[in-house]
């Protein structure tokens, strides 16, 4: 297994080109499954969830090719002779779930296999199971997998309200939704920018669609959707990952592509934290204004609050802060799972359940690190960057799953880091 070196070499300078996002692509791509029309997505990242993604798709009967070297993904589901997504391949990714819907919605009928992807919770799958279930979807369990149909061949509008937010569900019952008959009305929906993509992907390809971003969305549903060609938004998670190399390490750095829509209550804690933000033509650009980042307190919420996925990155951030943060996990449970790592590193961290308290240290010693899951593998390079020595992070094959050219986009900023191929 592959393992990424970085050595701690001062301030960071320069541009970084931020991908589109992971989630909203992952979301994206099932939408094929609802028309026999091509569906193009521009500005696609080239990541191995992508490609797992793009096997499910294969493996349904849909024609699926990467253009532009992975920028573009050209798909096509007029002949899907397969409605069974097999256990070997959803079990990789959580997304894998998203094609429920879609198959259900226009064939009537599909058997999934409950799937996989970080150790970081249960993540259970009943919401998206009982959102279909008032559809008028009939669900059964059986060997691991959910075999699911519409008794008469087609899904029914009905009302769905989720007793908690899920973005994931929220996702596959808009996505059926569309080829429902009669109106469907969901009530807390999702409200992350990933939803309005996908609202406005099946908008092109003619869903009649409202109140999409709000936590209340109307969905019309019509007899069939048109294909289209749709760019997929920039990653939020990725540009706020990226924010913090120059707010831990100094220097300045741009951010292309970046919005503060996209991540407004993240940017509000930078800025209590001592990092400006500044809009620019082609981005954001960030520095840090004092040598020392000030401690500040963060409770993940869904959007549009403080990200779930952003709080490991934060916390590495908060390690050589002036004073002590506390940080509370309230979307998923086991996710401090980086804390032990950091702390290998010299930094003082007490987990106490979804609570993180973490007393800043003048500076973080580099060592020998291992990632536990996605996000925590970019927070362990983050502190490595601004760590004395030299940070070996293994086990980064969590990183390929949601990070594009993490090596040669850092480096590019003037990062020392490098992945060692391991034979």
């Amino acid at each position: 297994m592959d393992s990424i070196l970085v050595t701690g070499n001062g301030p960071l300078n320069g541009q970084i080109d931020i991908a589109g996002a992971k989630n909203a692509c992952l979301t994206l791509m099932p939408a094929t499954l609802l028309t026999e029309e091509p569906l193009t997505l521009t500005n696609a990242p080239r990541l191995s969830d992508i490609r797992t993604m793009t096997t499910l798709l294969q493996s349904l009967g849909a024609e699926v090719s990467s253009l532009q070297d992975g920028k573009v993904i050209a798909m096509s589901s007029h002949d899907i002779n397969n409605h069974t997504a097999e256990y070997d391949i959803v079990r990789k990714m959580r997304a894998s779930i998203l094609v429920l819907g879609p198959m259900l919605a226009r064939d009537g009928h599909a058997v999934v296999s409950l799937p996989g992807g970080c150790a970081i919770g249960a993540r259970p799958v009943d919401l998206h199971l009982k959102a279909l279930e008032s559809l008028g979807a009939e669900m059964e369990l059986k060997d691991g997998y959910v075999h699911a149909k519409a008794p008469q061949g087609r899904l029914q509008g009905g009302v769905v309200e989720f007793p908690i937010v899920s973005v994931g569900a929220t996702e596959n019952v808009l996505m059926a939704a569309t080829l429902a008959k009669g109106t469907t009305i969901i009530r807390n929906a999702a409200r992350e920018p990933e939803i309005v993509d996908l609202a406005d992907c099946l908008r092109r390809m003619g869903a009649q669609i409202s109140g999409d971003g709000t936590s209340v969305i109307t969905i019309e549903g019509v007899d069939r959707l048109n294909g289209a060609t749709h760019p997929v938004v920039t990653d939020r998670i990725e540009l706020g990952t990226y924010m913090l190399a120059p707010a831990i390490c100094g220097g300045e750095v741009e951010l292309l592509g970046g919005r503060i829509d996209l991540i407004g209550a993240f940017v509000e804690k930078l800025d209590q934290a001592g990092i400006s933000v500044v809009e620019t033509e082609a981005g954001l650009k960030v520095s840090r204004r004092g040598a020392r980042v000030a401690a500040v307190d963060v409770v993940t919420e869904p959007f549009p609050g403080f990200p779930t996925d952003l709080q490991a990155q934060m916390m590495a951030l908060l390690c050589t802060a002036d004073g002590v943060s506390v940080l509370e996990e309230k979307i998923f449970e086991n996710r401090f799972m980086h804390a032990p790592e950091l702390m290998r590193m010299g930094a003082q961290i007490d987990v106490s359940g979804g609570t993180a308290t973490v007393t800043g240290v003048e500076r973080l010693k580099g060592a020998p690190v291992m990632a536990t899951d996605l996000r925590a593998s970019v927070s362990l390079i983050l502190a490595g960057l601004a760590a004395e020595g030299e940070t070996r992070v293994s086990r980064v094959y969590h990183l390929d799953r949601g990070y594009e050219h993490v090596v040669r986009k850092l480096s590019g900023v003037g990062a020392k880091i490098e992945r060692i191929r391991e034979e």
